[in-house]
């Protein structure tokens, strides 16, 4: 009996040993194949050619942990569902969203949870196309109340790039605005910025086309 018990303890050390030798030689996913992995799936999402995703299994291998590879700063706004606009399945992206993508502490923080706990290693940023937050900032009307003003004073500064008398310029907020958070992420977070020298983690600055569903990624 004794032999037996020692028996098994040897190949369940065996095994274990097997096991973390495996996981420190399996290279780590670059930022530039997680990018290409998330285009992929944008492309299934324009096209209409979505994978198929077996939900009820993903739901119950994921009850205990979540280790998603991507997490994912976007607009609240109810036309770009990030796991629908990159055809995602469940546990594949960490995602904080806020009306123009702010970059507040809970958004930050948020963030910082991901990488830091969870073993995400790529942050996106995503704007896109005629952003209602990035509209009303740019207007330069007063708004209803001060949470609203909360939304609306980080991206007044990227209205600058736009010209008032033509419209068709938002654009060049939007996208200054991405850009903007994006460096925010690393001047606002020690956390971050640490990761980010370090080599751990990257940071991805993307747009989003209403028109075509498409993604772009901006740097």
């Amino acid at each position: 009996m004794l032999r037996t018990t020692r028996l098994f303890v040897h190949i369940v050390l065996f095994i274990l040993c097997g096991m973390s030798a495996l996981a420190q030689h399996t290279p780590a996913v670059s930022g530039d194949q997680i990018w290409n992995d998330l285009a992929a799936g944008n492309q299934r999402f324009v096209t209409g050619k979505t994978a198929p995703h077996d939900f009820p299994s993903q739901r119950k291998a994921l009850t205990k942990t979540q280790h998603p590879r991507v997490a994912l700063l976007s607009c609240s706004d109810s036309r770009v569902p990030p796991e629908l606009v990159f055809d995602t399945g469940l546990g594949e992206l960490f995602v904080v969203r806020s009306a123009g993508e702010d970059d507040d502490p809970v958004s930050i923080g948020s963030l910082e949870y991901a990488v830091e706990h969870l073993g995400s290693t790529v942050i996106v940023v995503l704007g896109h196309q005629s952003c209602g937050a990035v509209t009303a900032a740019c207007s330069g009307e007063k708004s209803e109340s001060v949470n609203l003003d909360a939304v609306l004073t980080p991206i007044a500064p990227s209205c600058a790039k736009m010209d008032p008398k033509k419209p068709e310029t938002l654009d060049l907020a939007v996208r200054d605005h991405v850009h903007r958070v994006a460096q925010d992420l690393l001047v606002r977070s020690e956390l971050l910025k640490k990761a980010f020298d370090e080599g751990k983690l990257t940071i991805l600055e993307v747009y989003y086309s209403l028109d075509t569903g498409e993604v772009t990624k901006l740097r």
